[in-house]
């Protein structure tokens, strides 16, 4: 089904890019793919032209708000607003109120969780708290690059079920004095709650991330464990092309050399983890932290991961364990196949634009 859509590039503040989904559209906009983890967008954009046709405010079925709020909002919850991004955007949807049209607002990234100033629009986000999730909010995946493409030679790696399960995880977490450093986080976290509007401190994910890890480490019995444990968030941060790019081949082969890869939230409530390891054909251990997921009320996600939920922490190695013995070997490898697919058809930028319409048509 293509939908006709609207947006107005004179209320895309000066170097702030649009949303993705306008990238066809506004195609200056269209972000380099000279490296493997800048091809996020490039299948979505083949298939624009059969999903999406821009035209008038008039004829449209939908209106597109040309900037993600985040932009708005800043790059983390120490950021200040930017008033001037933000008076243009609600100029742009006064305009649109005006005409009766139903106005989308993406609101993606980190710090994403909190209230916009924009009344009766539609908010896709990439986190929410399912305790606290409003009406008119919809949750949209991380967009990541194809794994299997751009990393495995177009074919998925396949591995078969072995006696015990190998857990996976290659990232940021605490290391040396497990401990000591989970108490002086927990403190520091527990005092900027208290400052923060958001109520939850963003070193939140950290801490349950570490202990996870620690927890399966003590339970050799139970689980065999594929870590690399870095103290930075070494591929975000590294600014040379051939480092990162080991950074990032370093990931994918840790992902490849297991059968789970633990999946806990950063410091918003979401994990972009999560895309990658369905992206790569791997299974989740999806630590849930009074999450929302894309589509779960048409998404069996307990089918595609091992859901722990954060109190079960303690009890994640036997978790992990009982949830692989309960699978048969055809499960196990058939259970990779549908990760994959799901990736494929839903959550990757192609999938996800392709089912877009599917939002409206429920309303």
């Amino acid at each position: 089904m293509q939908l006709s859509i609207y947006s107005d590039k004179s209320y895309l503040p000066k170097q702030i890019e649009p949303v993705p989904i306008l990238y066809p559209f506004w195609t200056e906009f269209i972000p380099t793919e000279k490296y493997s983890w800048s091809r996020l967008y490039s299948k979505y954009i083949e298939i624009s032209n059969s999903l999406f046709k821009m035209t008038s405010l008039q004829e449209a079925d939908l209106v597109v708000m040309p900037i993600n709020w985040r932009a708005i909002r800043g790059e983390s919850w120490r950021s200040k607003i930017n008033k001037e991004a933000e008076s243009i955007s609600i100029e742009f949807a006064e305009k649109v109120a005006n005409s009766g049209k139903e106005l989308v607002i993406f609101f993606a990234g980190d710090c994403c969780t909190e209230e916009i100033t924009v009344k009766n629009a539609t908010v896709f986000r990439m986190a929410v708290y399912r305790s606290k999730k409003r009406q008119n909010d919809i949750i949209m995946p991380s967009f990541t690059e194809d794994f299997v493409e751009e990393y495995l030679g177009g074919q998925m790696s396949v591995r078969h079920k072995s006696e015990k399960p190998v857990v996976g995880f290659c990232g940021l977490a605490m290391t040396d004095s497990w401990e000591k450093k989970l108490k002086t986080v927990l403190f520091h976290g527990a005092m900027l709650t208290k400052s923060l509007e958001f109520g939850v401190s963003p070193y939140k994910g950290q801490i349950l991330r570490s202990l996870a890890l620690k927890v399966l480490t003590e339970n050799p019995s139970l689980v065999n464990t594929n870590f690399i444990i870095r103290d930075q968030l070494a591929f975000l941060t590294i600014q040379d092309v051939k480092s990162r790019q080991k950074a990032r081949d370093e990931y994918v082969k840790n992902m490849v050399d297991s059968d789970y890869i633990l999946c806990c939230r950063g410091s918003a409530n979401y994990s972009i983890r999560l895309y990658e390891v369905l992206s790569c054909g791997r299974i989740p251990i999806f630590i849930d932290t009074d999450c929302v997921l894309p589509d779960d009320s048409t998404i069996d996600w307990k089918k595609y991961c091992v859901w722990i939920d954060e109190k079960e922490i303690p009890n994640i190695a036997e978790k992990v364990a009982e949830f692989h013995s309960n699978i048969s070997d055809q499960e196990f490898l058939d259970l990779q196949h549908e990760c994959r697919k799901l990736w494929k058809n839903r959550l990757s930028a192609e999938g996800f634009y392709t089912n877009f319409h599917h939002y409206f048509s429920k309303k």
